[in-house]
């Protein structure tokens, strides 16, 4: 053989093998994104982290412990910003970013352009659809940023699907996006129906109908008693007590509850939002919807969004420490575990990745804390109000200067103040030097302050992130700890404590490595870790990092 054709072979050869090296990396780069068929986002709305620890014996192992034990556990998770409510917790969970940049300040904010409150998902410009009550017209226009749910429509050319699922409209539409090709909530009254609006479809789809139509919502309407003998819930209070509210027309906040004979003095089928079978109910139609919108079955990826509301409405009323709030998340590990054993049957196990947070924490009842000798207590907004607005008129001789209080947020009458030729961050200091004598204020800022000073750490950097310059007030408030705006049963949310802040972050399935950590991770730390996780941009607003160490 001539040394020419020698060397022809050889180049022929070295060819080959350098086109069967690129497929290989080819193959293998696909591999690294080999996404989760399905990834199903939960948040737990109010649910402390140590609902975790306190309740954990009582747990199956099918639920929370399946995720825990078999998923990644980040222990020291906090909330990075004020104020810790639900509109803006599910919207900085799936947005990765804080209402500084998405802009959901409150669930309810005052508007300075209309000079009204609006409500964080309400949208007068979309019909109901479901149901000819004004508790459709609902949807995400505003909110600023995306969602990794969107980024996901996006980067699959809108083929794979976005479904968002709640008792609460907001906890099904802000974490679904603008893009979702629908969101579902509770229409409860008279009614007891899943709804939607015209900003996703024109009407319901069949399967949506056919299970409103299934009487599976009034099977709930019944007695709801503990799951276990009461005597064995020693992880929580009394059944009797002070400091808990309770339904109207039953004299005690004891067990049992007979719902359907308390329901027609508590809203009808509202009443079933603050019991566990809200939750139950919840997962029923989750169920529904994957198989009706046939979710995780294909190889693009499908995102389904889920909150529980049950357990906010449960501890609004009855607190962090009552039986009832231990029942509710007993019953809640019952019903993850059924929904984790249908992924394994219906998309597979080892197909679908799954993350479960909340949307805040909350305080144990005040009046609680203080028989126990905790400080702690309430404060009175309306007298706060009507010392400052005597103050304002004394000070610059005018009436009229003050807007709106709402959300620990003073709004000032900027036009008037400009008529009155008076310098807009005078008058701020002016109130927040009188603010900071006010009984159980700890400590005020200026909006001049929060958009011109950078603060790094401590409440004033969590204060910061949820100040968003165009929406928030001139005058910001923090209350003392554990001192609230609310009834003296029942517990709330909304400071910058870790009893607001610190919830649980679980991530379970396919792509996520086993182990736990206490790290302090973030809530904006989400959905950059779920788009790394996907392989996609990260939504718009993102400040939060991806957390690589969850990720397989």
């Amino acid at each position: 053989m001539s040394k020419k054709i020698i060397l022809i072979l050889l180049g022929i050869t070295l060819c080959f093998s350098g086109n069967a090296q690129k497929k290989g990396a080819l193959s293998n780069h696909k591999n690294n994104y080999n996404s989760p068929k399905l990834v199903l986002g939960i948040v737990v709305d109010q649910m402390r982290y140590d609902y975790l620890t306190r309740f954990y014996n009582k747990y199956d192992e099918g639920g929370f412990k399946r995720m825990i034990n078999a998923g990644f556990n980040c222990k020291n998770n906090h909330f990075n910003y004020v104020p810790t409510y639900t509109g803006p917790g599910h919207t900085s969970v799936y947005t990765g970013t804080t209402p500084k940049y998405h802009g959901v300040i409150a669930n309810n904010w005052y508007d300075k352009e209309s000079k009204k409150m609006v409500y964080c998902a309400g949208d007068k410009n979309v019909e109901s659809i479901g149901t000819k009550a004004l508790s459709g017209k609902m949807s995400p226009h505003r909110m600023g940023t995306t969602t990794f749910a969107d980024e996901n429509r996006l980067f699959t050319q809108m083929k794979g699907k976005t479904i968002g699922v709640s008792i609460k409209d907001r906890g099904a539409i802000l974490p679904a996006g603008h893009t979702a090709n629908a969101a579902y909530w509770f229409h409860g009254k008279g009614e007891g129906v899943w709804v939607t609006s015209s900003f996703y479809m024109e009407k319901l789809p069949k399967w949506v109908s056919d299970f409103n139509a299934s009487k599976k919502t009034e099977s709930y309407l019944r007695e709801w008693n503990t799951l276990y003998p009461i005597e064995t819930y020693t992880e929580s209070g009394s059944d009797l007590n002070i400091f808990e509210g309770g339904f109207k027309g039953k004299k005690t906040a004891t067990f049992p509850y007979k719902l359907d004979k308390l329901k027609k003095k508590n809203g009808v089928f509202d009443i079933l939002k603050a019991t566990p079978y809200g939750n139950s109910l919840t997962t029923d139609f989750v169920l529904a919807s994957i198989e009706g919108e046939q979710l995780g079955q294909d190889n693009i990826t499908d995102i389904l969004t889920v909150s529980y509301s049950s357990t906010d409405y449960v501890g609004h009323n009855f607190g962090v420490n009552s039986k009832e709030i231990e029942d509710t998340y007993i019953r809640l590990d019952k019903d993850l575990k059924r929904l984790f054993e249908y992924l394994d049957l219906k998309v597979g196990k080892g197909e679908y990745a799954v993350f479960l947070t909340a949307d805040h924490g909350a305080v144990d009842v005040p009046a609680y804390l203080k028989s126990v000798k905790v400080p702690a207590g309430y404060v009175n907004n309306s007298e706060r109000k009507e010392k400052l607005k005597k103050f304002l008129e004394e000070t610059y001789g005018a009436a009229n200067l003050l807007e709106n209080i709402s959300n620990n947020q003073i709004f000032l009458n900027r036009e008037k103040i400009k008529e009155l030729d008076l310098n807009l961050r005078d008058v701020q200091e002016a109130i927040v030097n009188e603010q900071i004598n006010y009984k159980h204020i700890s400590k005020a800022y200026t909006g001049t302050t929060m958009s011109s000073v950078e603060f790094t750490e401590g409440i004033e950097a969590l204060l910061q992130k949820g100040f968003n310059q165009k929406r928030s007030g001139d005058v910001i408030l923090v209350n003392d700890p554990a001192y609230i705006s609310y009834g003296k049963t029942g517990s709330t949310h909304g400071s910058g404590l870790n009893y607001d802040t610190h919830v649980p972050l679980l991530f379970y399935g396919k792509g996520i490595k086993q182990g736990e950590t206490l790290k302090r991770t973030e809530i904006t730390d989400i959905a950059p870790t779920m788009s790394a996780l996907l392989g996609i941009s990260f939504p718009s607003g993102a400040i939060g990092e991806p957390l690589e160490f969850v990720l397989d």
